[in-house]
C-alpha cells in the first residue's frame, strides 16, 4: 500500500482534472507504456498500473472515496467490478477475518455485479425542453473475447491455487497469553481468486477484461432538468463470476439560453418596450419555444407587468400537458432623444402636470413583491 503511487500522478493529471482530461491522459499513456509497443523491461508494470489508476479515477465513487482516504478508501475495488465501494469491503472482511470470520471472504467469490459508471451530458435549453436522441462514446471494460474471462490463454485452463488449495484464504495460528488464535487472510498467491493463471491471455494479459470505446444511442426524454440523471441498465461495468452488469447513469447539464429562463415547467422572459407602447398599448412578435407568436400590450402597462401565454412552456416530464410562458414587461426609458423627441416630450410633459403623487394605498415593495410572486412562486 505505502509503495503505490499517487494515483493522479501516475495519470500525469491535476486532482481537479475533468473525466475528459483524465480520458485524454489515459488514451496517451496508454498508447506509450502498452506491452506490445513499448518494449522497456517495466513497460508492462506501467502499464497494469496506469490501468487501475485510471479505472478508479474514472469512477466517481471511487474518485470519491481515494480523494478522501487515499489508497485505503479504494483496497480492492481496482478490478473489482462492485458497486464502487470495493475497497471499504476489503477494509472491514480484514477486520472480520482477524477473527476467524472467513466466511464474508468466500461469500465475495460468487456472483457479484459490476460498478456503476456515469457519463456527462451537454444539450440545449430546446433539446431538454423537446428531448432529443444522443450518441455517446464510453470507456468500459468488457470480458475478454478471447478468454471468455477465465483470464488464461485459450486452450489453457487456470489451475487450483497451490498455497491455499483453492480456498482463496491462507490461515495462520497465533498464540497468545490467551491461548490460540486463528488470523485468516486473503491468499497472498491468488488474491482471493482460489486460482493461478500460468499461461495468461496474450489479449487481456491475465486481466479477464478488456477497456474497450462503446457507442450508444440515448433517447432524453422532453421536460428533463438540469441535473437530473438517466439510468441505462446493464450498460455499466461488467459483473463478476458471473454476476450481473452495473448501470449507467447519464447526467444531463443544460446550457443557459440567450434571453429564456426555467422554472419548474414555465419559461420566464423579460421583455422590455418603449413608454409609447406602455402607454398607448401595441401587438408585437415576441420569440417563444414553438416559434415567433403575436401577442397585445394593452394601453397603460407598467413595468413588472406579467403577460401568461398558457401552454407555451415546458412539457411535463411525467404527464400530460405543458407549462406556461411568462412575459415580464419592462418599460424602458430613452436614455438619449433628438431634438424632435425632446419637443414632444416637453409638450407631453405639460399636459401630465408635475404634481407628485405619492403610493398610500400599497407601497412600491408590495408592488414588486406581487410581481415576483406571480413571476417566481414567492
Amino acid at each position: 500500500m505505502t509503495n503505490k503511487r499517487d494515483y493522479y500522478e501516475v495519470l500525469d493529471v491535476p486532482r481537479t482534472a475533468s473525466d475528459d482530461e483524465l480520458k485524454k491522459s489515459f488514451r496517451r499513456l496508454a498508447r506509450q507504456y502498452h506491452p506490445d509497443v513499448n518494449k522497456d523491461n517495466d513497460a508492462e508494470e506501467k502499464f497494469k498500473e496506469l490501468n487501475e489508476a485510471y479505472e478508479i479515477l474514472s469512477n466517481e465513487q471511487k474518485r470519491a472515496a481515494y480523494d478522501r482516504f487515499g489508497h485505503a478508501g479504494v483496497q480492492g475495488a481496482a478490478g473489482a467490478g462492485a458497486s464502487g465501494f470495493g475497497g471499504f469491503e476489503d477494509i472491514f472482511d480484514e477486520f472480520f477475518s482477524n477473527f476467524g470470520m472467513g466466511s464474508r471472504r468466500r461469500a465475495r467469490r460468487g456472483p457479484r455485479r459490476g460498478a456503476d459508471l456515469q457519463h456527462n451530458i451537454v444539450i440545449s435549453f430546446e433539446e431538454a425542453a423537446f428531448g432529443v436522441e444522443k450518441e455517446i462514446e464510453i470507456l468500459r471494460h468488457e470480458t475478454c473475447p478471447s478468454c471468455r474471462g477465465t483470464g488464461a490463454e485459450p486452450g489453457t485452463q487456470p489451475m487450483r491455487c497451490p498455497q491455499c488449495n483453492g480456498s482463496g484464504e491462507v490461515r495462520q495460528v497465533q498464540q497468545s497469553i490467551l491461548g490460540s488464535f486463528v488470523n485468516v487472510s486473503t491468499c497472498p498467491r491468488c488474491r482471493g481468486e482460489g486460482e493461478t493463471i500460468t499461461t495468461p491471455c496474450t489479449t487481456c494479459r491475465g486481466h479477464k477484461v478488456i477497456q474497450v470505446p462503446r457507442t450508444l444511442s440515448i433517447k432524453i426524454p422532453s421536460g428533463v432538468d438540469d441535473g437530473m440523471r438517466i439510468r441505462l441498465a446493464g450498460e455499466g461495468e461488467p459483473g463478476t463470476h458471473g454476476g450481473p452488469a452495473g448501470n449507467l447513469y447519464i447526467a444531463i447539464t443544460i446550457k443557459p439560453h440567450s434571453y429564456f429562463r426555467r422554472r419548474d415547467s414555465d419559461v420566464l422572459m423579460e421583455l422590455a418596450i418603449n413608454i409609447a407602447q406602455a402607454a398607448l398599448g401595441d401587438e408585437i412578435t415576441i420569440p417563444t419555444l414553438d416559434g415567433e407568436t403575436k401577442i397585445k400590450i394593452p394601453p397603460g402597462t407598467q413595468s413588472g407587468k406579467v403577460i401568461r401565454l398558457r401552454g407555451e412552456g415546458i412539457p411535463h416530464l411525467r404527464r400530460n400537458g405543458r407549462g406556461d410562458q411568462l412575459i415580464i414587461i419592462q418599460v424602458s426609458i430613452p436614455t438619449h432623444i433628438t431634438d424632435e423627441q425632446k419637443q414632444l416630450f416637453n409638450e407631453l410633459g405639460k399636459t401630465l402636470g408635475k404634481e407628485v403623487i405619492p403610493q398610500t394605498e400599497r407601497g412600491f415593495f408590495d408592488k414588486i413583491k406581487d410581481t415576483l410572486g406571480e413571476a417566481f412562486g414567492i
